[in-house]
């Protein structure tokens, strides 16, 4: 069974728009388990509970943002070891240190396509 086959994601996005886009991209690359939540304090809620492989999170959210829930997801014995991806329209130096100080695994630059989407993924956790 390849990666992609076991492979479980929560996508992490207010916006309906971007958040369809992002599952469409898993769908496309063959990522069948994917889960979403619009906002942060939802996502961490149900990552306490069901704890997935993957979180491909937006960063600017109302409520938590993408590194406020990263923060609280390296807090736990039980999610601290999701991976963890911030899709941000804003790739500042500054959002990117302090998510990489926080435990990011990986980010992505919107817009970005589905070979970017898949790049970004391997690099998380290995070919698909």
């Amino acid at each position: 069974m390849s990666t992609k086959d076991r492979l479980t994601v929560m996508v992490v996005d207010d916006m309906s728009v971007s958040r369809a886009l992002i599952i469409q991209s898993l769908d496309d690359l063959g990522i069948r388990k994917v889960d979403y939540c619009v906002d942060g304090a939802s996502a961490f809620k149900r990552l306490a509970s069901q704890p997935v492989h993957l979180v491909i999170s937006d960063y600017n959210m109302p409520g938590a943002n993408g590194l406020q829930l990263l923060s609280g997801l390296r807090k736990y014995k039980t999610t601290q070891k999701i991976g963890f991806i911030l899709i941000t329209g804003m790739a500042t130096e500054q959002i990117v240190d302090q998510g990489n100080e926080l435990g990011m695994n990986n980010y992505l630059k919107k817009p970005f396509s589905t070979k970017d989407l898949k790049s970004c993924i391997e690099r998380v956790v290995g070919p698909l």
